[in-house]
């Protein structure tokens, strides 16, 4: 076996985890992670991102909803890089996609965008921001 992911959900499921750990070679890492954002957080931040986008003007400039993404991904703390492109004409993220977000981080996230509204008067037309 070279890759596998396997949710744990089930009785089932941690036996076959077991069973995989002892039948692979020395060496071999595994990797646990918590459980990943839901497409309903999903579908709450990018609202929101849209809404921010739609209202307002930052620092002179007129983000996208995916620029403000990476700006409140930033705020998370989560790494956030730039590098000059390859003719030297501008910049390229290295930040890791929200898709990575776990639930919890993703609530996280929300809670930041919401309250950044409220501060900046945002209005969130999703009620389900706030959730």
């Amino acid at each position: 076996m070279t890759r596998a992911l396997l949710v744990l959900n089930t009785d089932a499921d941690r036996k076959k985890v077991t069973a995989w750990a002892w039948s692979l070679p020395p060496g071999t890492r595994c990797e646990f992670k918590a459980p990943k954002r839901s497409l309903d957080q999903n579908a709450r931040m990018w609202a929101a991102l849209t809404d921010i986008a739609t209202q307002v003007t930052y620092r002179t400039l007129k983000l996208t909803p995916d620029d403000w993404k990476l700006v409140f991904l930033d705020a998370l703390k989560r790494e956030v890089r730039i590098v000059p492109n390859l003719d030297g004409t501008g910049f390229v993220s290295l930040t890791k996609s929200s898709s990575d977000l776990s639930k919890q981080e993703m609530s996280d996230l929300l809670e930041i965008i919401q309250a950044w509204a409220a501060q900046n008067g945002v209005v969130l037309h999703d009620e389900r921001v706030a959730a």
